[in-house]
């Protein structure tokens, strides 16, 4: 990759901070609603009416991975794992919820899931940046 097409490091580390941040509110958000808010058991009461499989099982899943995952996009700690959990999880909210809706949200299409899935997927792959815990312990642990 040509050097004239890269962010220079410092604003890549706050496009990534800006990134997580904004990724992580709206999923422990999401997931705060799912296990706190609404509680776990109207959480699989709701996920049933969608013919979400094992819908019990499911409202735990999403919402801890939502909430735990959320917490850990912010803090920019263990990103790979936060990220592609987070991406399973909206990859099945599309698979079995949003799909057959279309694309819309208005319509209870699949844009929010997969825009947020994909979202968490990029950071997955390209690390939370510099002003993470992540970032910060793995500069302590790099000789100078």
């Amino acid at each position: 990759m040509n050097h004239l097409t890269r962010l220079p490091s410092s604003v890549r580390d706050v496009v990534l901070l800006v990134a997580r941040l904004v990724l992580g509110v709206v999923f422990v958000v999401h997931g705060w609603q799912k296990v706190v808010q609404n509680g776990l058991g109207a959480t699989g009461d709701a996920f049933a009416g969608m013919g979400v499989p094992a819908p019990e099982v499911s409202a735990v899943v999403a919402g801890v991975v939502e909430l735990v995952g959320g917490a850990a996009l912010l803090a920019g700690v263990a990103t790979a794992v936060a990220g592609v959990a987070l991406f399973l999880v909206m990859l099945g909210a599309a698979l079995f919820v949003h799909v057959s809706n279309g694309v819309l949200v208005d319509g209870g299409g699949w844009e929010l899931v997969g825009a947020l899935g994909v979202g968490a997927l990029a950071l997955a792959a390209v690390g939370p940046g510099r002003y993470a815990v992540d970032g910060i312990a793995g500069s302590r642990r790099r000789p100078s």
